[in-house]
């Protein structure tokens, strides 16, 4: 009995031993597993921040912490936003998020972590070249404030292509709407004349009120925008370019949109501010026309639309041009007024053209001249109630000619402008 005692306890002993042992070695396994993953994790994160920073630096990081320290006093705070975050906000930019797509990359809708609605302006693939305008624009929209241009609300730069962050401007383009039109929401007389004086007041901005002048250097239909009230916002600065207070032009590679171009920057590669009045002027020509700057003909000299235009001014067709709703609902003063501010935009010599200032001026005096009117027109039925009620006009415009005679006199005078 013992003796079985014995081995018994010796059977017991080997037991424990070789279980304690296996427990040792699993525990060491997984101990070296645990210290395994967490240093992958470790080396897959210190790769990730490497990236970050190389990311960072090729998508010109650096130059834009020098940019906005060198002009802290003008920049508003540019938020930087994580790769993560935007790829959440677009559903790793989904095909179905697509806002627009052009030259410079592609926009998507986004929503933040905070439920904000934005636009990620995703970049192509950008090289050293590519840098420099992509901090330019973020740079430049830091120091405008402006509620007819679209708000850079900031940037990320640690992934593969750099990517801005604006507000959401929910009904897209001008563009679209002046040549995409539908029956459901057409793009009214008025509509069109509000859209001329924001577009111009926030150009005068940008030109006039800023702390250095600005060029956009890409003013089209394409690049304004309309809010949920279709109020006009300007966009797309990537070609933007600012300039000291006394410098007067920018001597520059030839950029910009056929048939937006001025044709004396074409020819001189010299950029003024009054290469954005011509771009304006071909703008207010398509509001007027609902044409596009390259015509859909075969007539290789009526593919221009400015050449179209300043032809028809010519030869007092003005009335055979416009858009139909634009000739049914404008008054023949107002889209006259109009129609020779755009000729006077499009001057071949670009010192003549009016300044973005002067533009402004005159599209604000003739929504001022409308509401005079209209409350005039009320005064006269009220005056009227119960009497005669012909009313005469102290002007008789006989013929589209003496019309366009009589405007040409007035917007060819000086502006009343105080520098």
């Amino acid at each position: 009995m013992l003796n079985w005692g014995e081995k018994k306890g010796s059977c017991d002993e080997e037991y424990n031993s070789h279980s304690i042992s296996c427990c040792g070695s699993g525990l060491g396994l997984f101990i070296l597993l645990i210290g395994m993953w967490g240093l992958r994790k470790f080396v897959k994160r210190r790769r990730e921040i490497k990236l970050k920073r190389m990311f960072f630096k090729k998508n010109g990081g650096l130059l834009l912490q020098q940019q906005l320290s060198s002009n802290e006093g003008n920049i508003e705070k540019t938020k930087l936003f994580t790769k993560m975050d935007l790829e959440k906000a677009t559903d790793n930019y989904n095909a179905n998020r697509i806002l627009g797509q052009g030259g410079q990359g592609t926009v998507y809708k986004g929503m933040l972590a905070d439920g904000g609605i934005v636009a990620v302006k995703k970049s192509k693939l950008v090289d050293e070249s590519n840098v420099e305008q992509f901090i330019n624009e973020v740079v430049i929209l830091s120091q405008i404030n402006h509620r007819n241009v679209v708000k850079l609300l900031g940037c990320c730069l640690e992934s593969e292509v750099p990517l801005l962050v604006y507000e959401f401007i929910p009904n897209g383009t001008l563009y679209h709407y002046l040549h995409d039109q539908t029956e459901e929401f057409p793009i009214t007389w008025e509509m069109r004349l509000r859209i001329a004086i924001e577009v111009s007041g926030a150009m005068s901005y940008l030109h006039s009120a800023t702390s250095i002048p600005i060029y956009h250097r890409d003013i089209k239909s394409s690049n304004i925008l309309l809010d949920d009230k279709y109020r006009a916002k300007v966009s797309d600065f990537g070609a933007s370019r600012t300039i000291k207070v006394d410098q007067t032009h920018l001597t520059t590679r030839v950029q910009g949109t056929f048939g937006y171009l001025d044709p004396e920057y074409f020819r001189s590669s010299q950029f003024t501010e009054k290469s954005d009045v011509y771009s304006f002027g071909v703008v207010l020509v398509e509001l007027l026309t609902g044409q596009k700057p390259i015509r859909s003909t075969d007539a290789e000299e009526d593919r221009s639309l400015v050449g179209f235009f300043l032809q028809a001014m010519n030869e007092d067709r003005l009335f055979e041009v416009l858009e139909a709703r634009v000739l049914k609902e404008g008054k023949e003063e107002e889209i006259i007024t109009v129609a020779m501010l755009g000729k006077r935009c499009l001057n071949m010599i670009g010192k003549k053209r009016p300044s973005m200032k002067e533009v402004a001026f005159e599209l604000e005096g003739i929504r001022a001249s409308i509401g005079s009117s209209s409350l005039q027109h009320n005064c006269e039925e009220i005056h009227f109630v119960g009497g005669d009620n012909t009313r005469h006009s102290g002007t008789d415009y006989s013929s589209t000619g003496s019309i366009l005679n009589s405007v040409a006199y007035s917007t060819d005078a000086d502006p009343l402008i105080s520098n």
